[in-house]
């Protein structure tokens, strides 16, 4: 397996992508409008080396092309819209004086108890990597047991090797459980673009499983616990705080489809990805995926919400579906509007909406119509307000007619109808 280190250089707009997760390629023709916005980016993150963690080489002889240095790969997610909460009732929230907290108090056995009840669904993933015949070391990772049937979620990049958009299995997947059981695994599925995987493994007897709980209830400062088997280190906890619940992939420097991590100062290492983040209620609220080489507290986990819609995909299509409309949208506020309006007197009298502040060419959005400047203020019948309103509404929605209320120059009201393609991700 080789290992590489990639640098993340460059400045990123503030738009986000009218698509679900799609990329999008932008014209940079001049327009009769153009929306500017201003971002302030850290030197230290947009210089940082990205390290994943899963993909470790065992310890042997062979030499390295990196000797003093980890290896690292660029890994993908993107936001969808969340799931309902489920799990604790409001009834039980409200005895702890907060919905948002359902844990009653924090003690000290509180992580212990949390850890006792995901840690026996953990499990080591490890993949022999041959070099013409020769076994030269392991690529590892970790993962969870979601069904007492053997169905274990995971990191696609621990399993899969991708081509492109096209995944086949890295070789010979070995899972051993927390109590030393060993099963062969088999890929099911998996998505480069979100870094999700399914693999499934034949067990005689029940499997132990985890439950999931919901990212979209977490707040910055809420403890949580990774787990899985750091550098082959089986049966590893390390605990920490939420720091952020919806970091942007533009935050770090990241091109191409805008993805959303949750961010936390949880220890994790090579052979941590695909393991669980896990809340102090034992439930699944992430997917351990990558960390900051250079800096220690900065790591970044798939948020559940985001990978249950993914499953959603896999057990209705057998893959993500990702519409894509070639528009390039950006949420409005009050300071956006008034500065848009400042630039340009004749910008739309809205005190809310979607602004368009780019039409990709020869792209669906184009052919309905489209143009830089445009306000969307009704997606398919229903007001909106956030991209992420659009993003819901399209779901895997490929074909389908859609209609557009849009506001332009001059207060003039347009209903425009856009046909979602699906993305080709491979450009």
């Amino acid at each position: 397996m080789s290992c590489c280190f990639l640098r993340r250089f460059g400045r990123f707009g503030a738009v986000g992508t009218a698509a679900f997760g799609s990329t999008l390629l932008c014209s940079n023709d001049s327009a009769r409008f153009r929306a500017s916005v201003a971002l302030r980016v850290p030197e230290p993150l947009q210089n940082s080396l990205w390290l994943t963690c899963p993909v470790l080489r065992d310890l042997s002889p062979q030499p390295s092309p990196f000797p003093d240095q980890f290896g690292m790969r660029l890994l993908y997610s993107y936001r969808v819209s969340p799931v309902p909460s489920s799990g604790v009732s409001k009834e039980a929230s409200a005895a702890a004086g907060d919905e948002s907290k359902p844990h009653d108090c924090f003690g000290k056995d509180t992580i212990a108890n949390a850890a006792a009840k995901v840690g026996p669904a953990v499990v080591n993933i490890a993949i022999p990597q041959d070099f013409f015949g020769i076994t030269s070391g392991k690529s590892i990772g970790s993962g969870t047991i979601i069904n007492k049937d053997g169905t274990i979620l995971t990191a696609a990049h621990v399993v899969v090797d991708f081509l492109g958009t096209r995944g086949s299995s890295k070789g010979k997947i070995e899972v051993t459980l927390q109590d030393g059981r060993t099963f062969e695994g088999k890929v099911i599925n998996a998505d480069l673009h979100s870094d999700v995987a399914i693999l499934k493994i034949n067990s005689e007897t029940p499997l132990p499983e985890a439950k999931f709980g919901s990212s979209s209830r977490l707040r910055p400062g809420d403890w949580v616990i990774a787990m899985g088997c750091p550098l082959s280190l089986q049966n590893t906890v390390t605990a920490g705080i939420v720091s952020c619940v919806d970091r942007k992939s533009s935050d770090l420097g990241f091109s191409g489809m805008p993805r959303e991590y949750l961010q936390t100062d949880c220890a994790i290492n090579m052979g941590n990805s695909g393991g669980p983040l896990v809340n102090m209620d034992g439930e699944i609220i992430g997917v351990n995926i990558m960390k900051v080489a250079a800096a220690d507290g900065l790591s970044f986990s798939v948020p559940i919400d985001s990978v249950c819609k993914i499953l959603e995909h896999f057990k209705k299509s057998g893959r993500v579906i990702r519409p894509w409309l070639g528009l390039k949208m950006l949420d409005l506020n009050e300071m956006i509007i008034a500065q848009l309006k400042k630039q340009d007197p004749s910008f739309p009298n809205v005190n809310k909406g979607i602004l368009v502040p780019m039409v990709t060419p020869r792209s669906p959005g184009e052919r309905a119509g489209f143009f830089p400047g445009d306000v969307v203020i009704e997606f398919d019948g229903r007001p909106v307000e956030r991209l992420k309103e659009v993003i819901e509404v399209l779901g895997d929605k490929v074909g389908v007619p859609i209609k557009v209320l849009v506001k332009r120059a001059g207060d003039k009201l347009v209903t425009l109808t856009v046909i979602p393609e699906e993305a080709n991700l491979d450009v």
